[in-house]
């Protein structure tokens, strides 16, 4: 029996272009006590949204509102006002916890829509706005409705709810980054913000640091995918540096693929910023538990980097430095050395308990028969069977 609570269509790749063509799977859920609506992976024209609206103007207790990919295949005209018809419902949903709306290719051209949600809203906690090609006039359209919402809250003498944002795979680059920032610092009360690929470069990443230093409760941040330094310049990674010292709750920080080298080659994390991230870490963030840095080109053997992993093994966390090729190769190749050592001593063991058995054999027959005895077979030969089954790569 289906769960009252929960209206799922996730994955169904139905096309849902009037209200005839939604009504069927709506007709049998009481919006009251709807809880969790999951839509994606289908597609919704404007007439289907509109019904849709209607439906959920009268839910009362929605928490979850999944409509991530629902517009595959619609025009740019269509996907504004489908939007709108979605988003215009949710406004006064007081117990909205999480609002999805990733993997819809709303461009800078689609952004409008969200805004009075963004604004007026101001219950939600999660935000997920990933893959949607908001650029950067799209992603200062978000990011400005996102600060107006924590100056409401602060008029009011309210605490912001929001804890998570998630906007990666944007193209928001620095021409938002400092809108995002201000945002970011106005609200005060997140705990994990995710903007990995965004191609936010050194002077963005500074501005992202700041705003970012006004969330003391934050746990988790993921960056990767952007640059902290430009031909040597350091000012994003200090502004980094600076920043952590605020963080005290941080447990996971990812800078991945982050830095561009000197000399201007892809993926060089330079030992100046091992340096610097190495004396913050390990002198304060005593919460940080996963540190990511793959994908930087990192020697092994450096020695601030050494310090780092072993700053974070003390408190029985890890830091994540070798590209993740290289980590499944070497652990392949460990699990298939294993795999040859226990062959190689079960081979051993098997030879022990033949001779075993030879042995009293020997000591059961007459003496004179005892040279028809067949041998044992040497271990040598079964040791070879075994290990001619095994593959070493």
């Amino acid at each position: 029996m289906a769960n009252p609570k929960i209206l799922s269509l996730q994955g169904k790749g139905l096309k849902l272009d009037t209200k005839a063509d939604i009504e069927p799977y709506l007709k049998d859920v009481d919006p009251a006590v709807l809880e969790e609506i999951h839509f994606g992976g289908n597609t919704i024209g404007v007439d289907a949204s509109l019904a849709l609206s209607e439906f959920l103007a009268k839910a009362q207790a929605l928490k979850v509102a999944n409509f991530s990919d629902i517009f595959t295949g619609r025009l740019i005209s269509e996907i504004p006002l489908a939007l709108q018809a979605i988003c215009d419902a949710l406004i006064d949903k007081s117990s909205l916890v999480e609002i999805n709306l990733s993997d819809n290719a709303f461009g800078g051209r689609s952004v409008d829509p969200m805004v009075p949600f963004l604004t007026s809203n101001r219950s939600f906690q999660i935000l997920r706005l990933n893959n949607n090609g908001l650029g950067p006039a799209g992603g200062q359209v978000i990011a400005n409705a996102l600060r107006e919402s924590a100056r409401l809250s602060k008029a009011e003498g309210k605490k912001s709810n929001l804890r998570v944002v998630i906007c990666g795979r944007n193209r928001l680059e620095n021409g938002s980054a400092e809108a995002w920032a201000e945002a970011f610092a106005e609200h005060g009360t997140l705990e994990e913000v995710r903007m990995v690929q965004n191609g936010i470069r050194m002077e963005g990443i500074a501005h992202l640091a700041r705003g970012l230093s006004k969330n003391p409760g934050i746990q988790h941040i993921d960056l990767q995918d952007n640059t902290f330094t430009v031909d040597g310049e350091l000012t994003g990674i200090k502004a980094w540096t600076e920043a952590l010292e605020s963080w005290p709750e941080l447990h996971t920080l990812n800078l991945s693929d982050c830095v561009l080298s000197a000399e201007g080659e892809n993926n060089n994390l330079e030992t100046q910023s091992f340096a610097v991230l190495s004396n913050a870490i390990s002198q304060g963030l005593k919460s940080l538990m996963a540190l990511e840095l793959q994908w930087n080109d990192v020697e092994e053997d450096d020695e601030h980097l050494e310090n780092l992993s072993l700053s974070l093994k003390q408190r029985g966390g890890k830091l994540f430095a070798a590209d993740e090729e290289e980590e499944e190769e070497k652990e392949k190749e460990e699990e298939e050395k294993e795999a040859a050592e226990e062959i190689e001593k079960e081979a051993r063991e098997m030879d022990k308990e033949a001779a075993k058995e030879a042995a009293k054999e020997l000591t059961a027959v007459p003496e004179e028969k005892a040279k028809e005895v067949p041998k044992p077979k040497d271990a040598t030969d079964d040791l070879a069977d075994l290990l001619s089954k095994v593959e070493l790569r």
